[in-house]
């Protein structure tokens, strides 16, 4: 199996040769051993974060959502620009998972499960500001279309909000059966190698996985049903949370463009997202050999022709305002870019539309530490695009007597906080607990395009040597699935 490869144009997915058995201990390593000074660390920051937002949610509950910063004129601010930034980047989790899986991209093996395993916990993070905004979080189960007895009391089916309702529900529990689907084989490896009731523990999670030909097919073809299933819910989800704002008359939300633009968004925030923790990661844990630059590479491809989407959609919504003669329109942008929140407006365009141009520099897309800088640049512009959603289309209405500025106050600062400490602490156990590269996917491709690239052959002058016919790669490659089956059921477990 290690001589086998599906091309000899490729290059290697994992950088350095490794048995199978080198690569279960590798991965399992982090699970097995005593946590690094550098994790506690990182821990204790996170929980402490985690602590703040906690106080922060308990003093708005105890008192009410007066606390925030909101007026009459500005409803929504802080809470549902976190919630949409949340939510979009929970996207490109099952968009790695799902999408480059039914399109057969080698390539995710290695990030898929940490960025699945991302999509769970930002839609957490995401559900604690609907749920705040509510004012009564305890009467939340009122947005689910339960019977009761109040009569004619029932959820208005036209909202918008009450589709965000299924749709991140929906998206959510999609998510968590497709991210335990995949765990599963590497849950068995990790119950064959516990004892006492950690093994106890493994053995039931693990569902009585045996590794067999027929197991391993069977797991084949809901892993594939899985990813179909989940591939429309990355564009309706998204889709959906535009339809809160586009379905409203407010110059600047009420536009047609919402829901590419924001599937296109949420994708190029994930992705970043996903870029950030990945390098810390492979470096934490030393997997750069597992993780590698090709892998960082990919990803910045990916959102270079995001960040183009959403630059066109800047472009077309200047346009737009401009070509309507709608004097509301026309005022709404000339605001966002000259008036008072014109500082927050070119820090989104700065981050969004400039940054991300960097990657087309070879130098830049493989370097780990300006890959990790952008990414960090490219979720504070994230941000800010919601902000300036949100609060410039709002504090400006059609009544200059009710103008209005707004400003977060230090409960909405805190809480925001308190959902980066709710992340990253999950995150932390998730790496201690669970495996977070997929020891079966990884090794059926350990022996990709390994073995006879001519790339990799040296000549006798030093030189990679070059053949003249070109080895005929169609007649060597069986069909996609069946790749896939025959490396994974040869897996051992």
């Amino acid at each position: 199996m290690s001589n086998s490869h599906l091309s000899p144009l490729r290059v290697p997915l994992v950088s350095e040769e490794r048995s199978l058995g080198q690569l279960t201990e590798e991965i399992c390593a982090p699970m097995e051993r005593r946590p690094t000074r550098a994790w506690w660390v990182a821990f204790a920051i996170a929980f402490a974060l985690l602590a703040i937002g906690v106080g922060m949610v308990a003093y708005e509950v105890s008192t009410g959502i007066g606390v925030w910063g909101l007026n009459k004129t500005v409803g929504w601010a802080f809470d549902i620009t976190n919630f949409v930034f949340w939510v979009g980047i929970g996207h490109a989790g099952t968009l790695i998972s799902a999408i480059l899986f039914l399109f057969r991209q080698k390539w995710r093996t290695s990030i898929n499960r940490a960025a699945e395993a991302m999509t769970l916990f930002a839609v957490m993070c995401a559900a604690v500001f609907p749920v705040i905004h509510m004012g009564r979080p305890w009467l939340f189960f009122w947005v689910f279309p339960y019977p009761n007895e109040r009569g004619s009391l029932w959820v208005n089916f036209r909202s918008p909000l009450l589709w965000d309702v299924f749709a991140i529900s929906t998206y959510f529990t999609i998510s968590l059966v497709f991210w335990y689907v995949g765990l599963i084989p590497d849950l068995a490896t990790v119950r064959d190698r516990a004892k006492g009731l950690r093994q106890k523990l493994f053995r039931v999670l693990s569902l009585g996985w045996t590794g067999s030909h027929r197991t391993w097919s069977r797991y084949e073809t809901v892993y594939l049903l899985l990813a179909g299933l989940a591939t429309p819910l990355v564009l309706s989800v998204h889709t959906i949370v535009s339809m809160d704002f586009a379905t409203s008359i407010i110059p600047g939300w009420h536009t047609t463009i919402f829901p590419p633009y924001f599937v296109a968004g949420a994708v190029f925030s994930g992705f970043a997202m996903v870029l950030t923790l990945m390098i810390i990661t492979r470096k934490v844990l030393g997997y750069e050999h597992l993780i590698t630059v090709r892998h960082l590479e990919n990803m910045t491809k990916v959102i270079i022709v995001t960040g183009g989407i959403v630059s066109l959609a800047y472009g077309t919504e200047v346009f737009i305002a401009w070509y309507s003669g709608n004097e509301y329109e026309r005022f709404t942008f000339l605001n966002r870019a000259f008036g008072p929140y014109a500082w927050a407006y070119w820090t989104m365009v700065t981050c969004n539309v400039v940054s991300p141009h960097l990657f087309w520099f070879k130098k830049v897309r493989t370097s780990p530490a300006a890959i990790f800088v952008l990414s960090l640049v490219i979720n504070v512009g994230m941000w800010f695009e919601r902000f300036v959603i949100i609060v410039t289309s709002l504090h400006r209405d059609f009544l200059p007597s009710s103008w209005s500025m707004y400003t977060p106050t230090v409960i909405e600062v805190g809480t925001f906080i308190g959902t980066f400490g709710l992340f990253f602490t999950l995150f932390l156990l998730f790496t201690r607990v669970l495996p977070i590269i997929s020891i079966g996917e990884v090794k059926s491709v350990l022996g990709f395009a390994r073995g006879h690239s001519p790339a990799h052959e040296p000549s006798t002058h030093g030189e990679p040597r070059r053949h003249d016919t070109p080895e005929p790669i169609a007649a060597e490659v069986p069909s996609p699935v069946l790749v896939g089956l025959a490396t994974r059921k040869d897996v051992a477990v």
